[in-house]
């Protein structure tokens, strides 16, 4: 683990919530130079702590009005490799995010349609006919708040 200071967890915080902004301008937000802000960015981003920055697509506005958290277990465990099952359900493109998970389910999947019937759609004939698919779970979002989690 690396050891984070005040100025870390600050910046950390700001990245969380944009992070598009500038190290200038998150510098004179916090009261720091650019190049004292890229450093210490720099060094996170070295030491790990920050893996990457991504860019977020509001789906509704893209016409995708539903979104599904889909439990799926495995039917055949041992008859399918569990890589296999990966590669054939991250080729959907509705599939957003395939974690693996312990619990009743194999697997979560965040799952994007266009409305409930394009869903049942993508769940007939591209997710229940994936090699292993066996029992699914389907909890259909109604808000999500996201929240930057606990830093340090």
């Amino acid at each position: 683990m690396t050891d984070l200071d005040e100025l870390d967890r600050k910046i950390l915080l700001a990245l969380a919530q944009d992070a598009s902004q500038s190290a200038g301008a998150l510098g004179r937000k916090l009261g720091l130079s650019q190049p004292a802000t890229w450093r210490r960015i720099r060094r996170l981003e070295t030491a790990g702590v920050i893996k990457g920055r991504r860019l977020r697509l509001n789906a509704e506005a893209l016409g995708f009005g539903v979104t599904v958290f889909l439990g799926v277990k495995l039917a055949r465990k041992g008859q399918i490799s569990l890589e296999d099952f990966e590669r054939a359900v991250s080729a959907i493109p509705e599939v957003q995010t395939v974690e693996h998970v312990l619990g009743l389910y194999d697997y979560r999947l965040r799952v994007v349609a266009r409305d409930l019937s394009d869903f049942e759609r993508v769940l007939r004939r591209r997710i229940m006919t994936l090699p292993g698919a066996g029992d699914v779970e389907a909890n259909v979002l109604l808000s999500e708040e996201r929240l930057p989690g606990p830093i340090g």
